[in-house]
């Protein structure tokens, strides 16, 4: 199929239904509707890119097996400057909601293939899971599906395991020849209202005996039994303007509890099954965090450089930028610009070999930024106060 464009996307979620509640009503259209109707319009933006001139060769390349065009996150990199490459197309998909939309499709595109990379993790359970993340992988990328996932259980009694909760949280109910039966509760899936797929996953901290719990499958968004019950809405389409409100008007993602209620996933949707030590490896020896963070860091790069240059911005038109301290705290929101940067060259200079002979940014830098940037991204909001202060 190749690459689609922002009508495909919307095309394709019109003739997909699902089931998503929001404000105690059920959606009939996610594409209309005005709590998902902005972010449709971002990611249909995303997706145009795709397929316009003047940006399709700098977000997407030619897959060598099929002689399609497929997004540069799936793209395993052979080299450093491959590596430079990924980041532009991140960067440039960032810069169209000034960062500010956290969950993308380039997220999980990275995702997959960190996991394609490492397949013979997954091969620990048996072959025929490593084989069906590789099928998974090449099917999202050659029909350029936008993935959602929801990690977590519900938080309601954190001191008991899984299987102490077993009616909560959600777990195998019933296995057949032809695949299983999952049932329960995960949160929360970021824009998985209007996502195509959900991949879903466990992070570290299963028990033995959780054995039902330990589970990694994919199902369409619109499988029949999966419920999306979303969280009230910090802005509608229409019930602000875009001129007072230009950032919460338009990049709005909302968050949903997935309820599964008897879903059905083939066997060739699931990658592990009924395994607690290979599903707390997933996380940390997949080694997706380092393709996660490579895209999560360029977009908080754009969101920084969003922030720091409203800073300058508001100092320049009320003439503060004349005042020493003023020049002082304006230093210093260019400099968490430019820290940011030196991260991100790092970690593509110091890439890693995986097992398949690809090569991924390195994680230290990474995730040395992921802890700045919680302390350092507030810090330039203060400065912006603090100048702004009437």
């Amino acid at each position: 199929m190749g690459v689609r464009s922002g009508r495909d996307f919307i095309e394709g979620l019109k003739s997909n239904p699902r089931e998503v509640w929001i404000n105690g009503e059920r959606v009939d259209d996610v594409t209309a509707h005005p709590a998902f109707a902005a972010s449709v319009e971002q990611l249909a933006r995303i997706y145009d890119t795709q397929i316009a001139e003047e940006t399709r060769d700098r977000v997407t390349y030619v897959v060598p097996e099929t002689d399609e065009r497929a997004g540069l996150a799936f793209m395993p990199a052979q080299s450093a400057e491959d590596l430079r490459k990924r980041r532009a197309a991140f960067h440039l998909w960032a810069e169209m909601t000034f960062g500010l939309m956290g969950r993308s499709p380039d997220f999980l595109n990275v995702t997959l293939l960190a996991l394609w990379e490492a397949r013979d993790v997954l091969g620990r359970g048996g072959q025929p899971y490593a084989d069906n993340i590789e099928k998974y992988y090449k099917y999202v990328r050659d029909n350029d599906l936008f993935l959602s996932h929801a990690l977590i259980p519900p938080q309601n009694d954190r001191s008991k395991s899984s299987a102490e909760q077993a009616n909560l949280h959600m777990r195998v109910v019933k296995e057949t020849d032809a695949g299983i039966y999952v049932k329960g509760a995960r949160m929360i899936a970021t824009l998985g209202p209007i996502s195509d797929e959900m991949l879903m996953f466990c992070l570290p901290g299963l028990r033995p005996g959780d054995e039902d719990h330990a589970l990694m499958f994919a199902v369409p968004t619109n499988v029949k039994g999966l419920r999306q019950i979303c969280r009230e809405p910090y802005a509608l389409k229409g019930s602000r303007t875009s001129f007072d409100h230009p950032l919460s008007s338009r990049f709005e993602e909302n968050d949903s509890l997935l309820i599964f209620d008897d879903v059905f996933v083939p066997w060739e949707r699931v990658f592990c099954y009924r395994d607690v030590q290979l599903s707390n490896a997933i996380y940390p020896e997949t080694a997706l965090r380092n393709h996660t963070a490579h895209q999560t860091n360029t977009r908080a790069l754009v969101k920084m450089q969003f922030a720091v240059g409203l800073a300058m911005e508001v100092a320049r038109s009320i003439k503060a930028d004349q005042f020493l301290h003023v020049q002082q705290m304006l230093g210093e929101c260019v400099n968490s610009v430019e820290i940011i940067k030196s991260g991100l060259v790092r970690s593509e200079v110091e890439c890693e070999t995986t097992a398949v002979g690809t090569v991924r940014a390195s994680l230290p830098p990474l995730q040395t930024l992921r802890t700045y940037l919680p302390s350092a991204y507030p810090r330039v909001i203060e400065v912006i106060q603090t100048i702004a202060a009437g």
